[in-house]
């Protein structure tokens, strides 16, 4: 009896210590999982869409490499003068005046130095605004159909601070649709929004948008892109997916915009914590179209 006993109690323990050792092994191969935040609340969103293959386990960068080999450079620009080439871009030179903003957009805060552009927001007195600041863009010079578009930049930060990087379509007195690359509001500086806006055959504007909270973007470079295909708009922050959409593609041919905004309906204006000048600044601007197979 006492043989059975020790014999069962031997095989007993033999089997527990497999047990342990197959669940201690295969929990060493369960990766972190990298939850990108999407926590979205945007300004009268109608339809919020989550893209699943931003939650894939793996190394993000990886897949972001061999997508940059789908990709061949039709437009950009460096920055590398000591003024704007305005072969590539306007400057705007007019009163804002659509959602309360505050600023005026004054060539001469467009500025070329070190290799960044420049676009400077600074709370002055000028042509009846307490404001003024930047915007530039390549209507009439450059736009695009399909494709993807990459900045390098630094964001200004504070109250009533709008930085943005946006899309827009060429067709005379038409504004949408618009694609915004990159949008933040400066008293957020962690959070960076990516918005889609387009106008339905009933007259209806509709949108479709996320965000991504991240470290603070006012404190270093970071790469904001957009892939637009025929099929989905993809967007990008350090080459790491964070929002997608096929709600609506554009089919129109679009521009480039880039601006700072002081003010307005979404932001606020700027109070006494708001430190100016502000700058925000552009590393570079690259456009790529889809090599063909």
């Amino acid at each position: 009896m006492m043989r059975v006993f020790c014999t069962s109690f031997f095989i007993l323990c033999f089997i527990s210590v497999i047990l342990i050792l197959a669940f201690s092994y295969n929990l060493s191969y369960i990766e972190p999982l990298n939850f990108p935040n999407h926590n979205v609340t945007p300004r009268s969103i109608s339809e919020l869409r989550i893209d699943n293959d931003a939650y894939k386990i793996g190394n993000s960068n990886d897949i972001s490499n061999f997508e940059r080999d789908k990709w061949q450079l039709i437009w950009h620009d460096e920055f590398e003068g000591k003024l704007l080439d305005h072969s590539k871009w306007l400057t705007e030179d007019w009163a804002a005046e659509k959602n309360n903003e505050l600023q005026y957009y004054s060539p001469e805060n467009v500025k070329v130095e070190n290799g960044f552009l420049k676009l400077i927001s600074k709370k002055e007195k000028f042509k009846g605004r307490d404001y003024t600041s930047a915007a530039v863009h390549t209507k009439d010079k450059f736009d695009f159909l399909y494709g993807k578009v990459e900045m390098r930049a630094k964001l200004p930060d504070g109250q009533g601070i709008f930085p943005a990087f946006w899309m827009l379509t060429n067709k005379e007195n038409i504004w949408l649709p618009e694609i915004d690359i990159m949008e933040m509001l400066g008293h957020r500086p962690q959070e960076v929004w990516m918005v889609l806006h387009w106008l339905e055959k009933d007259g209806t504007l509709k949108k479709d948008a996320g965000s991504y909270k991240g470290e603070d973007f006012s404190k270093g470079f970071h790469i904001f892109s957009v892939e637009w295909t025929p099929d989905s708009i993809t967007w990008f922050i350090d080459d790491k997916k964070r929002f997608k959409t096929n709600a609506y593609i554009p089919s129109e041919r679009m521009y480039l915009y880039l601006n700072t905004a002081v003010g307005g309906n979404w932001p606020g204006s700027p109070d006494h914590k708001t430190v100016f000048p502000k700058n925000f600044e552009i590393d570079y601007v690259r456009v790529f179209k889809q090599k063909s197979n």
